[in-house]
């Protein structure tokens, strides 16, 4: 999540993973494809109000999601370690 722009310009804005939105992203949807990925690895999307359903189904459906937190959290937990 880290971006080569300068903090607080438009283009430093974290932005949804949805196809075609430029949104802000809010949420983080943890993720993991047990066929490729240890058990512990976690991937991520990042999804606006709109999409977060939406890409949470994706996901579910093929059993990868892990869990959905706020932005705020995930950057919280990430700077405890």
């Amino acid at each position: 999540m880290n971006s080569p722009n300068p903090p607080n310009s438009p283009e430093s804005a974290v932005i949804c993973s949805a196809k075609g939105c430029r949104a802000a992203a809010v949420w983080v949807l943890a993720w993991n494809n047990p066929k490729l990925h240890t058990p512990d690895r976690r991937k991520t999307w990042l999804a606006c109000e709109e999409h977060r359903e939406h890409l949470s189904q994706f996901l579910g459906m093929r059993g990868f999601l892990k869990d959905v937190v706020t932005l705020a959290e995930w950057e919280a937990s990430a700077a405890d370690r």
